[in-house]
């Protein structure tokens, strides 16, 4: 049986786990830990959607040395804390194990498979010094995009939201026997995950909202559907999309959309406060480098002036930089 081990299980990966652990195709244990930890193992895990409650019992660990070596690895940890987890999944990582990151923003892996004068090029916004590059090393690596909505309502229960969503790739576009089992799974299991030929294109899609309503979120403390409505946020982040989009053009990516159109899609969403608006005011580290310090990274690889980006990147950063150290000193 396919061993997967969901790494960083909260809402996001507490919901994937539970879909695949409902299914049975799969040997599934989740990695997390404290209150959420301790209720799981108390109670289970209890998925909440569409006016139901499931209650799935997985393999539960704080330890994943507890597991050994796994086929696949889900990591659904934020970007910016990849790194410091690596010391602790290594455990998990046997000869041929595979890792799909299930991040928001440029991928580390992203030039990895690129081909061309860019091919193996590192970005220092996502990965700092290359510590994910040479430790885990970008041939593990499979790339998703994840189109959903979760919560931990309590610990030991995760609420779906919406969307169920899950495209994955190889970073090199090729379908692989691991990528089509995983793709496979992921879809039996409820979730739609086909294997995309080129997946930057869809993560640029996602990324295009992310990098512009997320920050524009914490200068503002705006909802998705007040963003997307009042004239001066709109043209705000109308402003760095055409900036964005001239970057990904620049590296072969294409847009299925215009820019109206990605807003509007970020409209439906209504009164959803973003993520990085609330790690924002809890004083938790943001996705802000992820998401619009590597797009300007890569403007700079580009040779493209991004003056709103920056701008808005500047203050962001020191409204999160803020925030941090007036949550230390209460």
């Amino acid at each position: 049986m396919t061993k997967i081990c969901v790494f960083g299980a909260g809402a996001i990966g507490g919901y994937v786990g539970a879909r695949l652990a409902l299914r049975g195709e799969a040997e599934v244990s989740l990695v997390a830990r404290g209150a959420h930890l301790a209720a799981m193992r108390t109670g289970g895990l209890a998925l909440r959607q569409a006016g139901e409650t499931l209650i799935v019992r997985p393999r539960l660990t704080d330890q994943p040395d507890e597991l050994g070596p796994q086929d696949f690895i889900i990591l659904t940890l934020k970007a910016h804390a990849i790194a410091p987890a690596i010391e602790a999944m290594l455990p998990l990582v046997g000869k041929d194990t595979a890792i799909l990151f299930a991040q928001n923003g440029l991928p580390w892996w992203y030039f990895h498979g690129f081909g061309g004068a860019h091919e193996g090029r590192r970005l220092a916004s996502v990965d700092p010094g290359g510590v994910i590059w040479s430790r885990l090393g970008p041939g593990r690596a499979i790339g998703s995009v994840v189109w959903l909505a979760a919560e931990l309502e309590a610990p030991g229960v995760v609420v779906h939201n919406y969307g169920d969503r899950m495209p994955i790739g190889e970073p090199t576009g090729e379908k692989t026997p691991r990528a089509a089992l995983l793709s496979r799974l992921l879809t039996e299991a409820g979730l739609k995950s086909p294997l995309r030929p080129n997946l930057r294109n869809e993560i640029w899609l996602k990324l295009w909202g992310n990098l512009s309503f997320n920050p524009v979120s914490v200068l503002t403390g705006g909802t998705l559907g007040e963003l997307a409505t009042d004239p001066g946020t709109r043209r705000v982040i109308a402003a760095m999309m055409v900036e964005s989009r001239a970057v990904a053009e620049a590296f072969g990516v294409s847009f299925a959309v215009d820019i109206d159109e990605r807003i509007d899609m970020a409209l439906k969403a209504g009164s959803h406060r973003t993520s990085m608006l609330q790690d924002v005011e809890a004083g938790r580290p943001t996705e802000l480098e992820a998401l619009l310090g590597s797009v300007i990274e890569l403007a700079a690889i580009a040779g493209q002036e991004t003056s709103a980006l920056k701008m808005v990147y500047d203050l962001a950063k020191f409204r999160g930089r803020a925030a941090a150290q007036q949550e230390t000193q209460r």
